[in-house]
C-alpha cells in the first residue's frame, strides 16, 4: 500500500501562487482542510470550488485540489484560481487516479481534520459546519451523511432511483437512509488526520471502492463511522446508459477485489446480482435444448423471464410517484446495475 499522510508533501510540489493576505478571522471552529482529486473538471472545476468556497464555515479552512494527468485544460483553471483564491492548494497527482490523488492531497493538507469532497458533488452552504460539527460530539473517526442523486432528464432521473433503491447494489444507508448512528460508510465523509495515518490512508491498489475499504480497516481498526441522515449533499449521477453501465461494470470488478482482500466481507447484496447474472445465463443455455425436449425449454427460461418480471415489478413500484416517462425506465435502470454490476464482478473488471 502506497500512501502520503505526512503533511510535508512527497507528491510533486504545489503550484506557485501570489497569495494575498487573508483577512484576521476569529475561529470559533477548529481549522479543516477541504482535499479532493479531479481530473478533466475543465469545464464544472470552478462551480465545484466556488460551492466550497461559499460554506458558512465560521473557522479557517483551505482546500487542497489534486490535479491528474487530464486531456483538458483542468490544471490551467486550477491554477488560475489559486492565483486570486489564497485559500487554494492545488498539487500535481501525475498517476491520475481517485486514492493516488486524495493521498497527495491529504500530505499536502496543513490541517488535521480532513472533509473529502467529490468535484460533482452539491454541497449545502451549512455542510462543512455541520459534519465538522457531527465529528466532534461523536467522536468518530469519520462522519458523513446521506447521498442524494439529482437527475435532469428522464434517463438521469431514473438512474437517480435505482441507486437511491433498497433493491439497487448500493442499498447502504447513506444512500437509502437509515438513523443516525455507526454504520459500515458514509459518502464523502470527515476525517481525523491521526487515525487515517494510523490505517495507512487511502489503499492506492483499489481504484475504485477505495472509500469502503478505507471506512473497512479503519473500523477493523477499532474506530467508529458516524452516519447522520440529516446531513445531504446532492450528487449529479452518469446521464446516459452506456456512461451507467460502464460505471457499474466496474465497479462490480473492484468489489470482488475487496471481498478478495478482505475474506468475510461479502453480503447477500453483493453476491446476488453476480449469482443472477449466471442463474439467466444458464437459464438460457438450458434453453437451447429445446428441440430436445420443451421441458428443458421451460426450465431453462425460469430463470431470465422470472428475473424479468421481478425487476419490472419492482421498479414501476420505486418509480411510482414520478411522470411516467422517468417511471417506465426505472425496471431498466434497475436491471441494467444489476447485470452490468454482476457481470463486472465475475470478470473481475477493472
Amino acid at each position: 500500500m502506497t500512501t502520503m499522510l505526512s503533511r510535508t508533501a512527497t507528491n510533486p510540489a504545489p503550484v506557485a501562487v501570489q497569495r494575498t493576505a487573508s483577512p484576521t478571522v476569529t475561529l470559533t471552529a477548529p481549522p479543516l482542510s477541504v482535499f479532493m482529486a479531479v481530473r478533466n473538471e475543465e469545464s464544472d472545476l470552478a462551480a465545484s470550488l466556488g460551492r466550497i468556497f461559499e460554506q458558512d464555515y465560521p473557522g479557517e479552512f483551505e482546500v487542497v485540489l489534486a490535479v491528474g494527468t487530464s486531456t483538458d485544460n483542468t490544471w490551467g483553471v486550477a491554477t488560475a484560481i489559486a492565483e486570486v483564491e489564497p485559500r487554494l492548494k492545488v498539487v500535481a497527482n501525475p498517476a491520475g487516479f481517485t486514492p493516488h490523488g486524495l493521498n497527495a492531497a491529504i500530505a499536502a493538507a496543513d490541517h488535521d481534520i480532513l472533509v473529502r469532497v467529490d468535484g460533482h458533488a452539491f454541497l449545502p452552504t451549512d455542510y462543512l459546519r455541520r459534519i465538522v460539527a457531527l465529528l466532534e460530539s461523536s467522536g468518530a473517526a469519520n462522519v458523513g451523511g446521506r447521498m442524494l442523486p439529482t437527475g435532469s432528464g428522464p434517463v438521469s432521473q431514473a438512474i437517480c432511483l435505482a441507486i437511491s433503491s433498497p433493491f439497487g447494489i448500493g442499498g447502504g444507508v447513506f444512500r437509502v437512509g437509515g438513523t443516525s448512528g455507526p454504520q459500515d460508510s458514509v459518502y464523502l465523509g470527515a476525517f481525523r488526520r491521526e487515525a487515517l495515518a494510523a490505517v495507512g490512508g487511502y489503499d492506492e491498489y483499489f481504484l475504485r471502492a477505495q472509500d469502503w475499504e478505507l471506512n473497512y480497516r479503519l473500523r477493523q481498526a477499532g474506530h467508529s463511522i458516524w452516519f447522520d441522515p440529516e446531513i445531504a449533499v446532492g450528487y449529479h449521477p452518469r446521464s446516459s446508459w452506456r456512461d451507467y453501465a460502464r460505471q457499474q461494470y466496474r465497479t462490480g470488478g473492484w468489489r470482488r477485489r475487496v471481498v478478495e482482500r478482505h475474506e468475510g466481507t461479502a453480503s447477500v447484496r453483493y453476491l446476488a446480482p453476480p449469482v443472477a447474472v449466471l442463474a439467466i445465463v444458464l437459464g438460457l443455455a438450458l434453453s437451447l435444448a429445446a428441440p430436445l425436449t420443451v421441458g428443458w425449454l421451460a426450465l431453462g427460461l425460469a430463470a431470465p423471464i422470472g428475473y424479468l418480471a421481478a425487476v419490472l415489478a419492482l421498479g414501476l413500484a420505486v418509480g411510482r410517484t414520478s411522470p411516467l416517462r422517468v417511471r417506465l425506465r426505472v425496471p431498466f435502470a434497475i436491471g441494467l446495475m444489476h447485470v452490468a454490476w454482476g457481470t463486472g464482478f465475475l470478470l473481475r473488471s477493472r
